[in-house]
């Protein structure tokens, strides 16, 4: 089976569009080695695949014969991603909280007029 299939069947991506995609970049390696879509994957195979900043590793155990239910996906591959990796990106998540929240944009003029009264009343002093 295709890596790019097969990443799409196990649940990693949700199109194989974006699996394929993903592999040009080269964000999937097997044993070691970048990939190109087409590549195929046999069992006992070490996958490590980079998606939302954490790098996964998983062996194949099987392959799928088509796109499975998520609760069947531990049968075909076995996921040995080190919870260090999770842990970073929990830290990375309260590192965006100091900022300012994502859609806010630019100050309204109500922020303007509070962030001007606000240096005016410290120029006083």
């Amino acid at each position: 089976m295709r890596i790019d299939k097969f990443l799409w069947c196990v649940r990693y991506y949700k199109t194989r569009t974006i699996a394929t995609e993903a592999c040009k970049k080269g964000h999937i390696k097997i044993n070691g080695q970048a990939v190109k879509p087409s590549r195929e994957v046999y069992a006992t195979d070490k996958v490590e695949l980079r998606k939302d900043q954490i790098n996964y590793q998983l062996i194949v155990n099987d392959i799928p014969p088509n796109r499975v239910g998520a609760k069947l996906v531990d049968i075909y591959r076995k996921d040995i991603t080190p919870k260090e990796a999770f842990e970073a990106q929990e830290l990375l998540k309260y590192s965006k909280d100091y900022y300012r929240k994502t859609g806010s944009g630019r100050p309204t003029k109500k922020d303007r007029r509070d962030i001007d009264d606000y240096y005016e009343t410290n120029d006083d002093d």
